[in-house]
């Protein structure tokens, strides 16, 4: 990993130094729209802003889940196990329990992919939404960069913690070589850095 090279992606995508309304990665805005979607107020509910920051990512849920989100039981199932998912925890430093299969995290996935059918990829966003810090933003050209690791979370994990928190700790300093805010979690420097540096871009990966 190109740090110099990671740095200047981070830039770009969040629109570090740009003046305002220049950049053009939307995504940038995922974590930050309406002060993000793990703050204390909203940390174990959906609102119509997480909706709109996961549209960010270029995907939209589907407006009957959208609306069972905000309104129906859907949204109260997965209330219940948001709570149940620690907020204010890096993947790094959370316990394997926490991420595991049949895990509150498991759980709600489960919910939205299997259930409610609205695909691995935006169940993934929508947690990601919540609990930035813990879980990550996986979507298929992730999944094409790093060769469909299985299970991704505790696989990530694992990497995360490997030689004293190596890999996490050159996340947090890419991070802040970039100038990026705090609330810019590990798992999405990571991301992120993936995402601009695969030269499919989201257009080749099968």
């Amino acid at each position: 990993m190109d740090a110099e090279r990671v740095t200047d992606d981070l830039r770009r995508y969040f629109g570090i130094g740009l003046p305002p309304g220049a950049g053009v990665f939307t995504g940038g805005r995922f974590e930050h729209l309406a002060g993000g979607g793990d703050r204390r107020q909203i940390a174990n509910r959906f609102t119509a802003e997480d909706l709109i920051a996961v549209q960010t990512l270029s995907v939209t849920v589907p407006a009957p889940v959208a609306l069972n989100l905000l309104e129906g039981p859907l949204g109260a199932q997965l209330s219940h196990l948001l709570y149940g998912i620690p907020a204010d925890t890096d993947l790094a430093d959370a316990d394997t329990s926490v991420v595991v299969d049949g895990s509150p995290a498991y759980q709600a996935w489960s919910l939205l992919e299997n259930q409610h059918k609205v695909g691995w990829v935006i169940a993934g966003k929508l947690l990601a939404r919540k609990r930035p810090r813990l879980l990550p933003v996986y979507d298929r050209v992730v999944r094409c960069a790093l060769g469909r690791p299985l299970p991704f979370w505790t696989e990530l994990r694992t990497a995360l913690r490997e030689n004293d928190g190596a890999l996490h700790h050159r996340l947090l300093n890419l991070r802040q070589c970039a100038g990026l805010p705090q609330t810019v979690s590990a798992l999405r420097v990571a991301d992120v850095a993936i995402w601009m540096a695969h030269p499919a871009s989201g257009h080749r990966c099968p």
